[in-house]
């Protein structure tokens, strides 16, 4: 199955082209994958890997010397097409370097979508890059034909966009990223007041930071995202470990540094406490410890600092604090609550509504009792916990790393 989906996939990159030697003198098959995010599978396509900009930790710098090749609107369109029809994809994620200026780059992808929208009758799934410093009519132009739209934050802090990209300013940034929030709340009136209205972004929009190339703490990381989220009413940050490409005094070192994979899965798991479960940054790390423990997830390092408030009764416990038990879900803490309205619960219920027991054991009861005599240590219930093996992503145990192209086997099935 892999193998056929990726020769199509192969023949739908080769039809944008005359012939696959074309193709890859060109040098553009680095700049398409195909992948899936959030349950979706996305041909992700960067535009052009020319830039103005000379970013230290990008490999595309303009102090960078690389081939440098760009896609036209309607290739763009074509590769789209020829996967859409395959049904090899249900969207498009388009990024771009910044060719010539902010304003002729974001004119260049608001001709892809237009030509999608419009000329090809893609009714897919599009996110967009919107570039800082375009003009907002531009933004407003595009959002209307995109699904989501993310203006990327780059780095942590404004110290750092300072230090490895000098060209980029913070407030530069986030200029259009407070204007797609303000024309997202605008539009969300018009839709309720009249009737057969376009709407503008309706996915939300998305950062993306790079961790690793600065040294800023998780602590400092989790506070900007749990910002940006209320400030700006993000859908998703991103995390982006950072890999070595290029020397500089002010980077980690091409031969010493690993990208930080590891680091970054915690941080997306970290991110998810503060979407789904509540959590805050300030509970989850401080400055007394301000990096995730990398051998436990977050929610276990956060329950171990917090033994006092464990274990709690499942039968009784609010569903805020089931929550915040390592190895219960939101899915499964609803379960609980719904089904404890019937009878008291045991583990062997809990089990079958999906609580991974192997974790939640040391941190509840069921009916005043705990399922094994535990000793509420926390170096006891860290060694056993250590010694359950969490599934980590592929990469992320610091095995192996690598550019993606699109003629990759990558497991779509």
């Amino acid at each position: 199955m892999r193998q056929n989906t990726m020769f199509h996939a192969h023949l739908a990159a080769q039809s944008a082209r005359e012939t696959e030697k074309e193709w890859e003198t060109a040098g553009k098959q680095e700049f398409v994958i195909v992948f899936r995010q959030t349950g979706i599978s996305l041909l992700k396509i960067l535009f052009t890997n020319e830039c103005i900009y000379d970013c230290k930790y990008c490999v595309n710098r303009s102090g960078n010397d690389v081939v440098r090749t760009s896609f036209t609107p309607e290739e763009v369109c074509t590769l789209t097409m020829e996967f859409y029809r395959r049904n090899y994809i249900e969207g498009l994620f388009l990024s771009s370097g910044v060719l010539k200026s902010p304003n002729y780059t974001m004119e260049l992808l608001y001709t892809v979508l237009y030509k999608l929208r419009h000329e090809h009758n893609f009714q897919g799934y599009i996110h967009v890059k919107a570039i800082p410093g375009a003009d907002s009519r531009l933004i407003q132009m595009t959002g209307y034909l995109a699904d989501r739209m993310r203006v990327n934050i780059e780095l942590p802090t404004a110290e750092s966009l300072r230090l490895l990209a000098p060209h980029k300013t913070r407030k530069n940034i986030l200029a259009p990223m407070r204007f797609v929030q303000q024309m997202s709340a605008e539009n969300q009136y018009e839709i309720q007041t009249y009737r057969h209205v376009p709407k503008f972004v309706p996915a939300g929009q998305s950062t993306q930071m790079i961790i690793g190339a600065t040294p800023e703490s998780d602590y400092q990381i989790l506070h900007v995202a749990e910002s940006l989220y209320k400030k700006f009413d993000l859908k998703r940050v991103f995390y982006s470990a950072f890999i070595p490409v290029n020397e500089d005094k002010n980077l980690p070192s091409v031969k010493e540094q690993r990208p930080p994979l590891l680091r970054e899965h915690r941080l997306y798991q970290a991110d998810w406490l503060l979407r789904y479960y509540h959590f805050e940054a300030g509970e989850l790390l401080d400055e007394e410890n301000p990096n995730f423990n990398a051998y436990l997830d977050p929610k276990c390092f956060w329950a171990l600092r917090h033994l006092e408030e464990f274990p709690i009764e499942i039968n009784y416990a609010a569903y805020d604090m089931l929550l915040r038990v390592p190895g219960i879900g939101y899915k499964s803490a609803s379960r609980i609550v719904k089904a404890r309205r019937m009878g008291m619960l045991d583990f062997e219920d809990l089990k079958k509504m999906g609580v991974v027991l192997k974790r939640a054991l040391y941190f509840i009861t069921c009916k005043g009792k705990m399922m094994y005599p535990i000793r509420m240590d926390e170096d006891y219930i860290t060694r056993n916990l250590l010694n359950t093996k969490e599934k980590l992503p592929e990469g992320a145990d610091g095995m192996s790393f690598r550019q993606l192209s699109l003629f990759d086997d990558m497991g779509i099935e």
